[in-house]
């Protein structure tokens, strides 16, 4: 395991971006070479951010292309608008860079398997920076899975439901591109957060695969009923028609007979969930009601609270991590997202979330746009590790490794 700093670029230097980029200025052994941004105030406020951690002055760019010529870049973390994360991949991997892109669902099938493609060819990780795998109940109900309590699984539930009325509607002024998205498009946007967890819960592209998914999607009028309270039924808001239905529903079947549902709904008043499910032949997780139940373990027919089995099966990354301190960003789980991906930069070692997790979980969105816009038909997933899902050789254990728990990797 090597020691020296691991050179890396951000491009895209808004709110998200200049998050991610504070949490790297925090890491010493990280040091940001370039940061890049199409808006000339972004990237000021980029440089500034850098200099301002008393680090080595970067270099700025309008044009990520020219940042991707930079032999000293190791690897790069895209935050961009959602339909610009895969071009800025692939040309990272042609560039021989690691590449790391934040969530959002893919606009195209092709790019998904481009991404595939251009991985394989040149030998480069990308890795898909889904924060929420190392949130610590989701890592601890991984634990629980891998320990059998739950039994075999049969169900999973999942989403992103979070009221981002504001954020959406104000988007144009605000150039957030989920505002042009909600627009246009009528589908699972946003699968990520969600369908991450337990998709590597579920072993999805280790020895299991999503197979076919059905949407469908409700009318659309939370976003106009918010512009009407806050601006007036007159407002040009207010009168706007969004595509994006303000509930979409997906449900997934896997080559083992388990099933997901996976809910988006962001566009009506509502406390923030991610709307957890885990049930087995011998219990179940529940997120929503911070539960759990253990058919010999718990009482019969009750709930107990998760909080009493945190002590026993939290996962080592995290008792490690309250061990030593944790770090900023969406409690904590931004931090480890991206030391998963810096030590894999540091180390050239493959990522934990690969270019097959990468692939399927951002088609998901275009997959779910296209089984809405055929009255909720069956659409098939592709296999974008054609066919290696079923017997591919193990990655070696790793810290942030989201298939195998290695207790002897952690200081404990």
């Amino acid at each position: 395991m090597g020691n020296s700093k691991v050179k890396l670029a951000v491009i895209g230097l808004g709110g998200r971006g200049r998050g991610l980029l504070g949490n790297l200025l925090a890491m010493e052994d990280v040091e940001i070479s370039a940061v890049c941004d199409a808006f000339e105030d972004r990237l000021q406020l980029g440089l500034n951010m850098v200099t301002e951690a008393g680090r080595p002055q970067a270099e700025g760019y309008a044009n990520y292309h020219e940042l991707l010529k930079r032999e000293d870049v190791q690897g790069v973390v895209v935050a961009t608008t959602w339909i610009t994360h895969a071009e800025i991949a692939i040309a990272a991997m042609r560039a021989g860079k690691y590449a790391a892109i934040e969530v959002g669902g893919a606009a195209s099938l092709e790019e998904c398997w481009e991404l595939v493609r251009v991985s394989e060819q040149t030998g480069m990780p990308c890795m898909l920076l889904e924060n929420c795998c190392y949130g610590r109940n989701e890592l601890a109900v991984l634990n629980i899975v891998k320990q059998g309590l739950l039994g075999e699984l049969i169900h999973c539930q999942c989403g992103y439901e979070h009221d981002l009325r504001h954020e959406v509607a104000m988007g144009e002024q605000n150039r957030h591109n989920r505002y042009r998205n909600y627009l246009n498009r009528n589908g699972e946007l946003y699968p990520i957060h969600g369908l991450g967890p337990i998709s590597k819960i579920l072993n999805i592209n280790n020895g299991n695969r999503m197979l076919t998914l059905t949407s469908m999607s409700s009318k659309a009028r939370g976003i106009r009923q918010w512009a009407t309270d806050k601006f007036g039924e007159t407002s040009d808001l207010a009168k706007t028609e969004f595509a994006q239905g303000d509930i979409v529903t997906t449900m997934i079947k896997c080559a083992h007979g388990e099933t997901i549902l996976l809910v988006h709904d962001t566009t009506l008043p509502r406390p923030y969930s991610r709307a957890g499910r885990v049930q087995g032949t011998k219990g179940l997780w529940m997120e929503d009601n911070n539960s759990i139940h253990i058919e010999g373990r718990s009482p019969e027919h009750q709930w107990e609270s998760f909080d009493n089995y945190l002590g026993e099966y939290d996962h080592p990354l995290w008792k490690e991590y309250i061990k030593e301190g944790i770090r900023s960003g969406h409690g904590g789980m931004d931090h480890l997202v991206l030391r998963a991906f810096a030590e894999s930069v540091r180390d050239n070692t493959p990522t934990p979330i690969d270019v097959y997790d990468t692939a399927v979980w951002m088609a998901i969105t275009v997959l779910s746009e296209e089984s809405v816009a055929l009255g909720s038909a069956p659409v098939a997933i592709p296999d974008f590790t054609k066919g290696k899902w079923i017997s591919r050789q193990p990655v070696p254990a790793g810290k942030y490794s989201l298939d195998t728990i290695d207790e002897s990797l952690y200081r404990l």
